[in-house]
């Protein structure tokens, strides 16, 4: 099946011929026709990367008449990347149309310039969801004329926080309006939109609900917590033309671990919500120019991100919905590419994994952390590969030559490969010549696991030898926090040891954890305040907590 047999107008042949596009893809072909007959609410379920775009912006632009200047097509999306990349594409498929004006309205940007564009009058207006609002409390964007809107990574935008938006925007629109609504998942969220607004909807499901793309090798790495960064270095050293996105769960983990890959010489930058939006464009003009080969970056911050040639995505830490590992995933292997999943475990997390793979309903393989040998191996052949490559500029050497040949004219052949190998090489081999095992055992994990799991929210009955100290922090139950994730969060910001950390009690507003005296001074050194998950905390030592309370209650 081609693009000519889906009822698309000559224009937009055209326009996709152009592009370079043959063959649609299966969201595409069965979603195409559907939505140029336009009678229907419509829903299609398919995976990140699978060309939905395409599926609902081509048939939106043969709806549109662009003789008329009101708003007929509305696109809401979660980011303004994404924004930003869905407004771009519709452009292009509408290259071949006269009289066109697709404006994208998003935070972060002058919206004195967006309202300058929109009052020249805007067919189709590509949209966040709270700069949406913001313009229609302003009376610059009006939602009558809308024929046809679309929420477009409807499951992104709920899991944001975007509903009581979504809400507000759908209840302005008119009734004999059509909905398209495109999302990778299908949570309960999602399926009460469809309940609520949308009348009798088309349904169209690529692959299995809560599916990954079948192209993506999915792989876990296990090692003990505090070796966890050195585990990432390992298979970012492994792997040598990897270019990649690596997720952690927090803003300062994310702007943590960049800073350590910098620092170390990667080409890595981060993406998170503490960065200005100047920031932000610099390190995603560096990740797609691959300036920068490694993106480090928090879930929310990298929604949106549409970059067909991603080779890895690395869970740095596993997300806490594991529907988002869905996502995450999906930024590789797109546009028919293939790609690779790697999660990064401790030995308690074992059981997150099996979550995962009953929901993505594929098999997540177990691997081992690359030892320094396999390392330096594919290093080397790294090398030879991109000598090899490298093409000669003989006229430009000539000049030079003479100065070349002089100073190495003593040594053999053989000599310069090995000091040119060396040159390029000596300080990786010297890293690596006393690197240990990380590997940690996958049975010590599997009981770990079950002892941690029968008590989740309750205690952990590590008893730590010598002295203690008691800590109390503003965060529990409520805020998604368990046990693992508060070792997580100690050992990552402090750098002590998981073995030095004792009882812990997680309860609804806030939780207890016992450390060996001798590294509470340290605790309280670097973690005294901090951000997780988007709530700042405070710690304190558990008995000065108590003191502070007994005092409030007295006044």
């Amino acid at each position: 099946m081609t693009f000519k047999d889906l009822g698309l107008q000559d224009d937009l042949l055209k326009a996709v011929q152009k592009s370079g596009f043959t063959i649609p893809t299966e969201i595409q072909y069965k979603a195409i026709p559907e939505l140029i007959k336009g009678d229907r609410d419509f829903v299609g379920l398919a995976q990140t990367g699978t060309g939905k775009t395409a599926a609902y912006g081509l048939p939106l632009i043969q709806h549109i008449n662009f003789n008329r200047k009101d708003t007929q097509g509305l696109v809401i999306s979660p980011t303004r990347e994404l924004c930003m990349q869905i407004t771009k594409d519709l452009q292009t498929y509408s290259e071949f149309h006269k009289n066109v004006n697709i404006v994208a309205v998003y935070g972060g940007s002058s919206i004195e310039e967006q309202i300058r564009k929109l009052r020249k009058g805007a067919q189709i207006v590509v949209a966040t969801p709270g700069r949406l609002l913001d313009l229609i409390n302003r009376k610059v964007i009006k939602l009558r004329p809308v024929e046809r809107l679309i929420l477009d990574e409807a499951d992104e935008m709920l899991n944001m926080g975007f509903k009581e938006d979504i809400d507000s925007i759908l209840s302005q629109t008119t009734d004999n309006k059509k909905i398209w609504l495109f999302s990778a998942t299908m949570p309960k969220e999602v399926r009460s939109i469809a309940r609520n607004y949308m009348k009798d909807p088309l349904e169209i499901t690529v692959g299995e609900k809560n599916s990954v793309a079948s192209n993506i090798d999915h792989r876990y790495f296990m090692m003990k917590e505090r070796d966890r960064y050195y585990a990432l270095k390992r298979i970012l050293d492994y792997y040598p033309d990897i270019y990649s996105l690596v997720f952690c769960r927090t803003r300062r983990e994310t702007g943590a671990v960049s800073d350590k890959l910098e620092k170390e010489g990667y080409n890595a930058v981060a993406l998170h919500g503490d960065l200005s939006q100047s920031q932000r464009d610099a390190a995603m003009k560096k990740f797609r120019s691959k300036t920068a080969r490694i993106l480090v970056a928090t879930d929310v911050a990298a929604r949106g991100i549409d970059i067909d040639d991603i080779s890895h995505v690395i869970h740095y830490n596993l997300p806490d919905e594991t529907e988002v590992y869905t996502h995450r995933s999906g930024r590789t292997a797109r546009a028919g590419r293939s790609g690779i999943s790697i999660a990064l475990i401790n030995t308690r997390e074992k059981g997150k994994i099996n979550q995962i793979e009953k929901l993505i309903k594929q098999k997540i393989e177990f691997s081992r952390i690359p030892d320094a040998e396999e390392i330096c191996e594919k290093q080397m052949y790294s090398l030879m590969d991109r000598v090899i490559k490298t093409p000669v500029d003989e006229e430009a050497i000539d000049r030079y030559w003479p100065v070349f040949y002089n100073k190495l004219k003593h040594l053999s052949a053989e000599d310069i490969v090995m000091k040119f190998i060396s040159a390029e090489l000596n300080s990786f081999l010297n890293y690596y010549k006393n690197a240990g095992d990380l590997n940690a055992q996958q049975e010590k994990s599997l009981g770990e696991r079950g002892r941690d799991n029968r008590n989740n929210k309750g205690k952990q009955n590590r008893n730590l030898k010598g002295n203690t100290k008691r800590f109390f922090i503003n965060l529990g139950d409520r805020q998604n926090l368990n046990k693992g994730a508060l070792v997580r969060l100690i050992c990552t910001e402090t750098g002590i040891d998981g073995n030095q950390i004792g009882r812990i009690d997680i309860l609804p507003a806030f939780s207890f954890f016992e450390v060996e005296e001798k590294v509470s001074s340290r605790i309280l050194a670097k973690l005294r305040t901090g951000n997780y998950e988007g709530k700042e905390f405070s710690l304190a030592l558990s008995k000065e907590k108590l003191q502070k309370r007994k005092k409030a209650k007295r006044y």
